[in-house]
């Protein structure tokens, strides 16, 4: 035993993905001792600007958008009580089929080794003992999300390090509950054509297969204000619409698929951290 404490590590693409799918677990083990440290693959250029420009637009400036989120970021850092932000700067990379996606320097046309040994300094550095990031599909298929997949898992094999590994998930019966959430806040929304449902159908998974089931409930009032600190996205956050007590009945519950563990604890689990503490 140290007197290093327990640390959390959250890989995310963007400036504000922290407090979508990480916000309460962020929160709740901040409350509890634990330090915790998110890393930020990109700059977040490629979102809103001020006013709600949207990229490619007239006055759209993505160094400027950079500069806004980053200071967003740093807030809901803040709101979370998040201990470490560290920022590897990539350039965002936009939605998949955005010309961006081939831009030079753009996260997604970083080699993963490149990404992966810089982050594997930094978990040299802060040794967590939890690592959280997406799927390899990056939960839904943003290229960043995939490429911070990606060098999440090629860091691990890098470092002598064996914390326990968890991708963010959703099952599938909380994706029911979104849908019915979107159609409740716009109920003049178009039902889905069958191939954009099937791939809806595929996000996340079965309930019985996910591993670990957080609750932090206590703390989705914090997340809420983390999501409402990137202000400038606003109009792509469809959770601030709710506002925070229909928000804190969807999303009080962060669930996870643990992929690493040498720690023996039993699944289902209610604690990133069980056999840890």
């Amino acid at each position: 035993m140290t007197d290093r404490p327990l640390t959390l590590m959250a890989v995310h693409a963007h400036p504000d993905d922290e407090a979508t799918g990480t916000g309460g677990v962020l929160a709740r083990y901040a409350a509890e001792g634990i330090r915790t440290v998110l890393v930020t693959c990109t700059d977040g250029g490629c979102g809103d600007a001020a006013g709600g420009v949207k990229p490619g637009d007239p006055g759209h400036d993505p160094a400027a958008v950079a500069l806004m989120r980053r200071r967003e970021l740093e807030a809901s850092c803040e709101v979370l009580k998040v201990s470490d932000l560290e920022m590897l700067d990539y350039a965002d990379s936009g939605m998949i089929g955005w010309p961006s996606n081939d831009a030079p320097g753009s996260f997604w046309q970083t080699p993963v080794e490149e990404g992966a040994a810089r982050l594997a300094e930094l978990m040299r550095h802060y040794r967590p003992d939890v690592v959280v990031t997406y799927d390899e599909n990056g939960f839904y298929g943003h290229p960043d999300h995939i490429q911070a997949h990606r060098i999440t898992m090629a860091a691990l094999e890098m470092i002598e390090l064996t914390p326990k590994v968890y991708w963010t998930t959703m099952p599938h019966s909380g994706m029911k509950r979104f849908g019915e959430a979107m159609r409740e806040f716009h109920e003049d929304m178009p039902e889905p054509d069958p191939a954009e449902a099937a791939a809806m159908a595929e996000i996340g998974l079965p309930d019985d297969e996910i591993t670990t089931w957080v609750d932090t409930t206590a703390f989705s009032g914090q997340k809420f204000d983390a999501l409402a600190a990137h202000a400038s996205q606003g109009e792509n956050i469809f959770f601030l619409k709710m506002g925070k007590e229909r928000f804190g009945e969807l999303m009080g519950m962060e669930t996870f698929l643990r992929v690493q563990d040498a720690t023996g604890a039993a699944v289902p689990e209610n604690d990133l951290f069980a056999g840890l503490r």
